[in-house]
């Protein structure tokens, strides 16, 4: 006989769901022995917890989660995307720090990237809009040294191999030429490192400016480097298509019977 599933979720996930940390942040600060459950300090984050279990981290109770909110931010040039840095640099949250709650970032953008950051308080949020079964496009304008050609950019729209990692085909586009330089628009549906200075060094070509323009739904705009704007509830509603927290769930409709035979 096997055993049945404890009820619940996993820890990590409850912790993310509440903005403490990303779920790979939430288990290292388990791990770190910063989270108790009912009283009790623990240390694996192999443990399914209930409503009712009273939960702290670094002695704070975890209450009922906040609701979904999230941010455009245009994320400037010299900030790290991270919670924190071991080389001591300044990072995204270091510079929002007194105008957001508790925030974790959808994907991120490399210290030396610009342009759309979406931010959230929902850790669940986060990993979904991440997975690439999410499909979402990011759109990227992305200057370059040189005078680049179709065929010099063509093995980026079947897929190109940097460093012995494959990244999937880009959708590129060459927008003009501005004396040293030319302007790309490119759109790519993974996010892998540094992916865009890689597959271009491949074709022979150095970025000097990169900027995400949008991901997904959700567009830089007329935001300017170091804003930060909340986007509106039913914004977010209609994008993710999640229901309104005041609209009653959908009534399943009974399966119809067989029809009576009419008499004649």
């Amino acid at each position: 006989m096997t055993d049945k599933t404890p009820p619940g979720d996993r820890i990590a996930k409850v912790l993310a769901r509440a903005g403490i940390a990303s779920r790979r942040g939430a288990e290292a600060l388990i791990q770190d022995g910063r989270v108790t459950v009912n009283g009790k300090t623990i240390d694996s984050p192999a443990l399914n917890v209930i409503v009712s279990d009273k939960i702290t981290v670094d002695g704070k109770s975890l209450g009922a989660p906040e609701p979904l909110k999230m941010w455009r931010y245009y994320k400037p040039i010299g900030l790290v995307t991270s919670e924190s840095d071991e080389k001591g640099r300044e990072t995204v949250f270091d510079a929002l720090k007194d105008s957001l709650p508790r925030v974790v970032s959808v994907g991120r953008l490399d210290i030396n990237s610009e342009g759309l950051l979406l931010l959230t308080n929902d850790g669940g949020i986060k990993r979904k809009l991440e997975l690439p079964a999410t499909g979402w496009l990011r759109k990227y304008r992305v200057r370059v040294n040189g005078a680049p050609t179709d065929d010099m950019l063509a093995p980026l729209r079947k897929g190109i191999t940097a460093d012995g990692e494959k990244f999937q085909p880009m959708d590129v586009s060459l927008d003009r030429i501005q004396g040293a330089n030319a302007w790309l628009t490119i759109g790519l549906r993974e996010g892998k490192n540094r992916e865009i200075r890689r597959a271009l060094g491949e074709v022979g070509l150095k970025v000097n400016r990169l900027i995400r323009v949008s991901y997904g739904p959700f567009r830089l705009e007329d935001l300017k480097p170091g804003e930060v704007e909340e986007i509106k509830s039913r914004v977010i509603r209609d994008q993710l298509g999640l229901r309104s927290p005041d609209q009653p769930p959908a009534l399943k409709k009974k399966p119809r019977g067989p029809k009576k035979p009419t008499r004649k």
